[in-house]
């Protein structure tokens, strides 16, 4: 379809008015207003103001909103781009925390794991009373170095403070109040009895005991036992 601009269609309309007059006024037999030569001119100038072709100017028109189509197209894909990105490196950030996190925890499970393990293959570990040469005395310092070889290192600290309070390394110590003997003042004596049939005169047999009872399950291990003691003076 063709356009023709305002002005175009004004001035070709006035024109258009003009010859209709000139016109009428010939046949009425009146003096036309303008001579032929301005009307001419007035063609001429309806001609020359008329637009650029319509088909040119849809070309134009739709050349410009294809480009504001593109540029607002491009925006938006630039903007869920970004957005995508954006959660890809949230995610990434969390799943590289939870994973740090889990390698944390399992390493932590290992070495707690480990050390449990060392616990008990001390604690199982003790050597038999009838390894050790049954001397007719002992000094303090010979039944301490019995327990060393005895005792976990980590625990012997708990079982020599033990063993101070109780009888101050006496392996002989005898409570005649309460029945109580030995070193760790077993209640009654007899019951070292498990450990070995010397349990009266072999510190050795008695450091088995003690150990053996520390490590029981009130207790847990001689530590276990010690703080018990510090807390009722007794264990």
């Amino acid at each position: 379809m063709s356009r023709i601009s305002v002005r175009g269609f004004a001035v070709a309309s006035a024109t258009a008015v003009t010859t209709v007059g000139a016109v009428v006024g010939v046949a009425s037999g009146s003096t036309p207003a303008a001579d032929d030569n301005n009307f001419e001119a007035t063609a001429a100038d309806a001609t020359l103001l008329a637009d650029i072709p319509a088909g040119q100017q849809a070309q134009v028109q739709t050349a410009s909103l294809t480009q504001q189509a593109d540029a607002q197209a491009s925006a938006a894909d630039a903007a869920a781009k970004k957005s995508v990105e954006e959660a890809a490196r949230i995610q990434a950030a969390k799943d590289a925390k939870s994973k740090k996190q889990a390698a944390e925890a399992k390493l932590e499970k290992e070495r707690q794991d480990k050390k449990d393990a060392a616990e008990r293959a001390s604690r199982s570990e003790i050597r038999s009373a009838s390894s050790f040469a049954q001397q007719g005395s002992y000094t303090v310092a010979e039944i301490k170095a019995i327990a060393r070889q005895i005792v976990p290192a980590d625990q012997f600290q708990c079982f020599s403070n033990i063993v101070n309070v109780e009888s101050s390394w006496n392996y002989r110590a005898s409570n005649p109040s309460s029945g109580a003997y030995g070193l760790v003042q077993a209640l009654p004596g007899s019951k070292m009895s498990s450990a070995g049939a010397d349990w009266q005169t072999n510190p050795a047999t008695q450091i088995k005991w003690g150990l053996s009872y520390m490590n029981g399950a009130k207790y847990g291990s001689p530590c276990g036992a010690w703080s018990f003691w510090q807390a009722n003076h007794w264990y």
